[in-house]
């Protein structure tokens, strides 16, 4: 919804070209190409700093996007650091099958956890470059954003006292829970939605990787993934019911389903260890177009959420970022607002290629599960494609890696 402009009685307006919502890989990388340009702007933060730099999220980031981030100076931990994967491993029927996109691509993945890419856009940001970002902000609002001085006010966390910025461009990257998105009127963009109908158990493990590789297990009880995050630490994913109680999930009832869902004749068993994490995520997706509105323009989950079937939702969040924070400065410094213009469009076009593959995968994932044994059938006679044909097994891998996608 839209709020007027703010109240006579908050504090003195400060002046900003770019008032950044959300401290997470978007905000971060619009944040760090607008401050190399010399342009000045502030990110709002409702956590602290030490819990975006800790929370459990995606690990896996494409090619195409470390090369962005390499391009404006921001991968150099993550080049040294970084797991390579360029194989991953299906499990169904009782059997294993190594699917090497490597070698049908010459791409691989990197396997660098979300925290820890934050805690490097934060550094390169606030600590070397100097930039503005203020967390544990409250009641963030966004204001007269049809006109060419839009606002964002927020509450100051110690004092109450409201604090208002003044720019030119807001940037909503303050994903799916955040203010951005409901501050545009009903009606005035379309959202796509698309509910899946299935939960994921997401888990993290205090257990070394049971496999080189990422598992993806496809199994009459559910989908069940394995997906390493570091030596010690690994992510299991356990289809079940939406809107499940994690509680439902014992300790034993976990390990008992990972090992059924997993196993494969000669499979080594599971690393197993203490669960430090229990959430049930329901898999569902939306799309907003177009991904502005007035002078506020969407990035990452904000405009678009895509379920971690294709562990998709970081690498979209990226490319957003490098289309935003290189539009807003050529208009900056170059006055160009080709950029500007055709920004939503730029990025909806991988927004929608990465959700049609997305729900390619819950058709393979979830089928076997869905009791339509005609779907079981034919969700197996898919699987068995990948492993006949090099054709139809690098059409997959190019879309697995995103080098399918118009950058």
């Amino acid at each position: 919804m839209t709020h007027p402009s703010p109240h006579s009685n908050s504090g003195p307006e400060e002046r900003r070209t770019v008032v950044v919502v959300g401290a997470g890989p978007a905000g971060l990388t619009v944040g760090n190409v607008l401050r190399a340009a010399g342009i000045d702007c502030v990110v709002l933060e409702t956590e602290s700093r030490q819990f975006i730099e800790t929370r459990p999220r995606a690990g896996v980031i494409e090619e195409w996007v470390v090369r962005g981030l390499r391009q404006r100076g921001l991968a150099d931990n993550l080049l040294n650091r970084a797991q390579l994967h360029s194989e991953c491993e299906f499990r169904f029927s009782g059997e294993r099958f190594r699917f090497d996109y490597g070698d049908l691509t010459g791409h691989h993945h990197y396997v660098y956890p979300q925290p820890l890419l934050v805690t490097d856009l934060v550094r390169e940001y606030a600590d070397v470059r100097g930039g503005d970002i203020r967390f544990g902000v409250r009641d963030v609002t966004l204001h007269d954003l049809e006109t060419d001085r839009p606002a964002v006010s927020y509450a100051d966390p110690e004092s109450g006292r409201r604090h208002v910025l003044r720019c030119e461009f807001v940037a909503g990257c303050d994903g799916a829970r955040g203010v951005s998105r409901d501050a545009i009127p009903a009606g005035r963009v379309r959202i796509g939605r698309q509910d899946y109908g299935v939960g994921w158990l997401a888990l993290l493990a205090e257990a070394p990787p049971s496999s080189d590789c990422v598992l993806f297990g496809v199994h009459p009880n559910g989908f069940a993934g394995h997906m390493a995050r570091s030596p010690e630490v690994t992510r299991y994913y356990l289809q079940c019911p939406p809107g499940d109680d994690p509680e439902n999930w014992t300790h034993d009832r976990v390990w008992t389903e990972l090992h059924e869902r997993l196993g494969a004749a000669g499979a080594p068993p599971l690393n197993e260890g203490r669960l430090i994490e229990k959430r049930v995520l329901d898999m569902h997706n939306y799309v907003v177009e177009p991904m502005m509105f007035g002078r506020l323009l969407l990035a990452g989950d904000a405009g678009h959420l895509t379920a971690p079937i294709a562990a998709k939702g970081m690498n979209l969040a990226l490319h957003d970022a490098f289309l935003l924070g290189d539009a807003l400065t050529a208009h900056v410094v170059e006055g160009d607002d080709s950029g500007l213009d055709g920004y939503s469009h730029a990025c909806l076009r991988r927004v929608w290629d990465y959700q049609e593959f997305s729900q390619f995968l819950s058709g393979i994932y979830h089928g076997t599960s869905s009791g339509d044994p005609f779907l079981a059938g034919t969700t197996l006679a898919r699987m068995r494609r990948l492993f006949t044909s090099r054709a139809a097994a690098t059409a997959f891998a190019e879309q697995y890696l995103g080098s399918a996608a118009a950058f």
